[in-house]
């Protein structure tokens, strides 16, 4: 309470003070004593003259991470990066024992390819040496039927004179009904073979090829699944497994942190809501590189209010309710940091541009 009486009493010397410097010299007008003291006062108070067409935000670069872990349970066998490396998307980070699915996928392909020439087979149909072979058979059975057709034929004048006995004659009917029978397979053997093979056993075959196919897609997927790649540009910001550890699929392995694009968040007052839009243009500024201006754009505003963060200490703003903000940035020479505070300035001058097109132009840099 003293403080602020006391800074009320310098300013009311000082607006006194230059008054009576103002009767002294009358070439100076009030227009020219104004501006000068509500800068001082704006000093004192630690803020920057109005500027109708940004709006200030303040904020600190989001952390974004990303605990990667393999999609498969087995000993890790080689990690091919070390905390701090900066790696690309796709790239492959750490590896995991893999002879045993080696292995099952030199079965599947050997069950795979057999079954293809399976189905060659089939679609071929008969060669034609087979069918000859057949054909022969079936002449040949239809020799024997003929003979013991006649053979049989003789029996039957001789049975009437008792020279046979009824056995013998039903021994020579039984012969020249059964070859006849055997003539009829063989036939039948030849008309299959010249047909060629039926569309569902085809289809059968075609069915169990992709099955087998499945297989081999199956096993190659556990082989690629004992690999580990980066699922996006990023730093590795902790190694939490080592070569031989166990790992399992909720078991991290190592940490990702994201660096391009960055995210800061800021937080938007409820009157300057109406001002900014997605895709609005903004400037980012740290105090590390206080002589360097980031390009960015507004990514995301929050459906929600809030109350303002405790980390924002000014008690006039304690109370009011505000909107989350993310902008992106451009972060190429990774000189934007995580955590790092940010001064924001956000052009409402203009209408917002589209944020796909800044995403653009942030890979383009």
């Amino acid at each position: 309470m003293k403080k602020i009486l006391t800074l009320l009493i310098l300013l009311m010397a000082g607006g006194g003070g230059a008054y009576y410097w103002h009767l002294q010299n009358p070439l100076v007008t009030g227009s020219d004593i104004v501006p000068e003291i509500e800068l001082q006062i704006s000093e004192l108070f630690g803020k920057q003259p109005i500027n109708e067409n940004e709006l200030l935000l303040y904020g600190n670069i989001d952390i974004r991470e990303a605990q990667l872990a393999f999609n498969s349970s087995e000993h890790i066998t080689e990690i091919l990066v070390q905390e701090g490396e900066q790696v690309k998307k796709g790239q492959l980070l750490a590896r995991l024992s893999n002879e045993v699915l080696k292995a099952q996928l030199q079965q599947a392909k050997a069950k795979r390819n057999a079954q293809a020439e399976t189905i060659v087979k089939l679609k071929a149909g008969a060669r034609k040496e087979e069918i000859e072979q057949v054909r022969s058979e079936y002449n040949a059975a239809l020799t024997t039927y003929k003979i013991a057709l006649s053979s049989y034929k003789r029996t039957i004048p001789l049975l009437k004179k008792r020279v046979i006995s009824p056995d013998d004659y039903d021994k020579a009917r039984a012969l020249s009904e059964s070859t006849k029978a055997q003539a009829e397979a063989v036939r039948h053997s030849l008309v299959l073979l010249q047909s060629g093979t039926r569309k569902e056993d085809i289809a059968i075959a075609n069915a169990t090829l992709k099955s087998l196919e499945a297989s081999v897609s199956l096993v190659n997927q556990q082989l690629d699944n004992a690999k580990l790649y980066a699922p996006a540009d990023g730093i590795i910001r902790n190694r939490i497994l080592e070569v031989g550890s166990m790992a399992f699929p909720a078991t991290p392995v190592m940490t990702l942190a994201f660096i391009n694009p960055v995210w800061v968040r800021a937080y938007l007052p409820e009157t300057a809501l109406g001002k900014v839009a997605i895709g609005s243009k903004a400037m980012i500024s740290t105090d590390s590189y206080p002589e360097k201006v980031y390009e960015g754009w507004v990514g995301y505003i929050s459906p929600t209010s809030e109350f303002t963060p405790k980390t924002i200490q000014t008690s006039e703003l304690r109370t009011r309710l505000v909107y989350s903000v993310r902008i992106y940035a451009c972060n190429p020479q990774n000189e934007l940091r995580l955590g790092m505070p940010t001064t924001v300035s956000v052009d409402i001058s203009k209408p917002p541009a589209s944020q796909e097109s800044g995403i653009q132009n942030c890979g383009n840099k």
